[in-house]
This record gives C-alpha cells, structure tokens and sequence, in this order.
C-alpha cells in the first residue's frame, strides 16, 4: 500500500483541472507538494490557496515541452525537499477539427504538450525514484481518447494513444529493474475542467495566421459542451487517482462506461471489419458535421 503522509508529489498542470486536485488531495493527505504550470499566475494563485490551509508547497513555473524547464523542475522540487515520491504527469492541451484541417503548429504544440511533457517527465524523474530506492509511482494523464477514436480529434487523439502504449511500456521496463517505482495510465472521460480553454496557453511561435475552419469551430463548441455536461468532478478524479496509486492499479478509468465502446474498437480489430464510429453508442453527443 503507497504511502503519502509526508511524502513529495511532482504535479504538472497544477493551476487548474485535474492537477490542481491533484494538489488539493495530496495536501490533504500531508504531502509536500511541488506544483508546476505553464501559467505563472494562476500557479502563484493556486500555491496561495494551499499555503493558506497550511499545505507545504511551493511553486515552479514550467514549459513542459522544454527539456531544459523539466530539468529544472526535478532540481527545485530535490533542492526543496530532497527527494520525489510521485510525479503526475498531468499537463495537457487540444486541438479539434477535420485532420487534413489541421496545422502544422496545432500537431506541434499539442504533441509537444501531451507527448513530449510526458516523455520529459520520464526521462528526467524515473532515474531520480530509482535511485532513491524506496518506493515512488508515476501517473501519466492520457484520455478515453486514448483508448479510442472519435472523430475531429484526430491530432488530441493522436497524442494521447501515444501516452498510453509510452506508459504500457514504461510498465514493463520498470517491471524489468526490479525497483520500487510503479506507474498507472489515467484515462479520464469528459470533465469540467480547463482543457476546453487550453488554446490560451499555446505559445505566440505556434499560434494560427488563419481564421479557424468550419469543423474546427463545431469541434471546440461540441468540446466545450461535452466537459461542461460532465457528472464527475475534477476532485473526484483524484479521489480515484489517489486510491489507484495506493493500490497499486495501472488502469484508472474515471468513467467505466466507456469500455463498452473500448470493446466495440477491439471487436473491430479483432474481426478485422471497418471502425466503427465510437459515438455510435453515445447518440446523445451530437456529431461534428
């Protein structure tokens, strides 16, 4: 059983949404917290919060798609409290519309967010929680998106297949070196958090000249209804996530409904027929059109 009382958690994106539940739990459960966000204010505003209920945490601003910042994030939180015994690898962004719609900037900025965040995170954690040598767990924030594939979400959907064969994988090295260091695949369904505003932070470099598309239109108007609409909270994703750790599961599936059309994909492979469409079993989500 993982324990946390008194323990450091590394959480990416913790200015809002799920990484900033992420903190609250962990506070809540005596953690020293070392909260990183791409967005300097609402991560100072977020640190307040905690310090003011008597959490133990500071704050560090980070790029999670700039090697050097993840770097530098793994030195502040060893400088601070000497060691990391939980890293969520939690930052995320999105771009929706037809593929072929898509820009070059769109691929790069989410890839570099949700893909290479996360890889970054690896490469520079996993080394530290090994040779600490006692017991430490990784959580890598993927999406149902990453189990399936809806339609105009191609490049989100994209990243986030890649973060679940990165963390499959990352299992089973870590299995092989026989360490203490465990991990899980968080695969959230729609959530009210700040994914759907995400665009706010995408850097000036990778920003659109052109007008967005009708598609992509329909696509960030249906996103921002769907995360609305959802019945679980952010808080109760990390009520989840953190019972997950404890016991041990890779798995986290905030939204069990969902493997019906988990299954319907793999019958799909499985019987080698054309995919279906993944929302054919959610008439109530309106398509894109």
């Amino acid at each position: 059983m993982f324990q946390f009382d008194g323990r450091v958690a590394v959480i990416t994106g913790a200015a809002s949404g799920f990484g900033r539940a992420f903190a609250q739990k962990g506070a809540a459960l005596g953690m020293k917290l070392v909260l990183a966000d791409v967005d300097a204010n609402a991560l100072a505003r977020t640190v307040d919060a905690l310090r003011a209920d008597g959490a133990d945490a500071i704050g560090v601003p980070t790029d999670v798609s700039d090697p050097s910042q993840v770097e530098a994030l793994a030195m502040a939180a060893l400088d601070a409290f000497g060691k990391v015994h939980l890293l969520f690898n939690n930052a995320g962004v999105g771009a929706g519309g037809f593929l072929w719609e898509n820009s070059a900037n769109d691929w790069a900025w989410v890839f570099n967010v949700n893909v290479m965040g996360v890889a970054h995170g690896v490469r520079v954690f996993t080394p530290v929680m090994l040779r600490q040598d006692e017991p430490a767990h990784i959580v890598n924030t993927a999406s149902v998106a990453g189990l399936l594939s809806p339609p105009a979400m191609g490049v989100y959907n994209a990243s986030k297949h890649a973060v679940v064969s990165l963390t499959e994988t990352l299992y089973h090295d870590l299995q092989l070196t026989g360490g203490q260091v465990g991990c899980s695949l968080l695969c959230p369904a729609f959530v009210p958090t700040g994914i759907a505003d995400a665009e706010r932070t995408r850097p000036d470099t990778l920003r659109n000249d052109a007008a967005p598309t009708r598609s992509q239109l329909a696509a960030d108007k249906q996103l921002h209804r769907a995360v609305q609409s959802g019945k679980r909270t952010a808080a109760d994703v990390a009520d989840l996530t953190f019972e997950g750790i404890a016991a041990g599961r890779f798995y986290l599936l905030t939204h069990p409904g969902i493997l019906d059309t988990v299954r319907l994909r793999h019958e799909d492979i499985e019987q080698q027929r054309n995919p279906t469409d993944p929302l054919s079993l959610k008439p109530e989500v309106k398509p894109i059109g």
